[in-house]
């Protein structure tokens, strides 16, 4: 009974002996930063991450990063990209362009209806069973000439339509 009651008073507090307590320069657990996975990208919508896309920098690197706290105007258009480069991930033009995606999700899409009507057609001849023979169009033809002959319907209905001097419709 008292190890549960000892474990649960150190859930309760947040570790053994470690308050909850925010502080005035970042988080409780340590450093203000976020986890490096988490917002090292630009996105559209945040253009600047918290952190450069490359954080850990070769000789060439390094160099070129001194040189970038001179003038701007001695760097060649080369070292301007790659300082943008060791900044950033993607351009505002590389982020915008078009993705091939769609092409994808049409081919799964259409791959799909294909599937299903190829189900539809196999339950229509495997399992459903043979078209009765009402619906056939000898049969609807001779059951029209009954309906003429019995004049159903004779003031507004078929029978009004026939023309039974002629053996014609009506015109």
């Amino acid at each position: 009974m008292l190890p549960k009651a000892a474990w649960s008073l150190v859930l309760r507090k947040g570790g053994r002996g470690r308050r909850g307590m925010h502080s005035s320069e970042g988080t409780a657990r340590g450093g203000g930063k976020t986890p490096r996975y988490t917002n090292c990208y630009a996105q559209r919508h945040y253009p600047m991450p918290e952190e450069p896309f490359c954080t850990e920098l070769n000789a060439e690197q390094q160099a070129l990063k001194e040189k970038e706290k001179g003038s701007w105007t001695l760097l060649t258009h080369a070292e301007k990209v790659a300082l943008y480069r060791l900044q950033f991930n993607e351009t505002f033009a590389e982020m915008n362009r078009r993705s091939n995606e769609w092409k994808t999700v049409m081919g799964y899409v259409f791959f799909f209806f294909g599937f299903a009507a190829l189900v539809i057609w196999w339950q229509r001849v495997y399992m459903f069973p043979p078209k009765p023979i009402t619906l056939t169009d000898e049969w609807k033809a001779k059951q029209l000439q009954r309906m003429l002959d019995m004049k159903v319907n004779p003031v507004q209905g078929l029978a009004s339509r026939w023309d039974y001097e002629k053996k014609q419709w009506k015109k």
